[in-house]
């Protein structure tokens, strides 16, 4: 159980940021207990990737601040984000070692196939959102957003490693979040529609 919830979380902070809860794993890994990573995750843990994951996490953070650019990144990351949550669902091995469960270890392609799916709508959700905040607020409440995304992403990392029965809190409300601007965003696409 803890195990599932752990990778959900992290799984759901990749659709939001790929390289947060990467380095989020590879730090705990490297300087704590909290984490054991298995042996074909290890990289994640060592310098150079961590280096590397912290770059392209700068990269991230400048260019999803910038309305046009966020959906340019947006087309990329929609191959990366998924297998970020695919890999960060899968490494996830401290929860799987607090419920004595082996059968995520047993089943490994379950983990990445549960991680690819919730990150894949964590970031169409976020993709498809962030056009309507770019044109409804002529681009000024795009690094807002971004910057709560981000925030929401490290937050929903520690969250799911640290205290992962709080994760359903977190998806839960992740979803009726989407639910409602979804709703609000085909309402006013109806409008035009009607006024013809």
């Amino acid at each position: 159980m803890f195990a599932t919830l752990t990778g959900l979380g992290l799984s759901a902070s990749a659709g939001l940021n790929a390289y947060i809860p990467i380095l989020v794993v590879g730090l705990l890994a490297r300087f704590t207990d909290v984490i054991a990573l298995p042996h074909q995750f290890a990289w994640m843990g060592n310098g150079w990737a961590l280096t590397a994951v912290a770059v392209l996490l700068a990269a991230e953070v400048v260019l999803d601040k910038v309305a046009i650019v966020d959906h340019v990144n947006d087309a990329i990351q929609t191959f990366v984000r998924p297998a970020a949550g695919g890999a960060v669902f899968a490494a996830s091995d401290a929860a799987a070692k607090i419920d004595h469960s082996g059968w995520m270890t047993d089943h490994p392609w379950v983990g990445w196939t549960l991680g690819i799916v919730v990150a894949l709508c964590v970031h169409v959700t976020k993709a498809g959102v962030r056009p309507v905040v770019n044109v409804g607020t002529a681009g000024v409440g795009t690094p807002f957003v971004s910057a709560a995304e981000d925030t929401m992403s490290l937050v929903m990392s520690l969250v799911a490693v640290l205290v992962p029965v709080l994760v359903i809190l977190f998806l839960i409300v992740f979803v009726l979040i989407g639910w409602r601007l979804t709703r609000r965003i085909r309402r006013r696409r109806r409008r035009p529609e009607n006024a013809r």
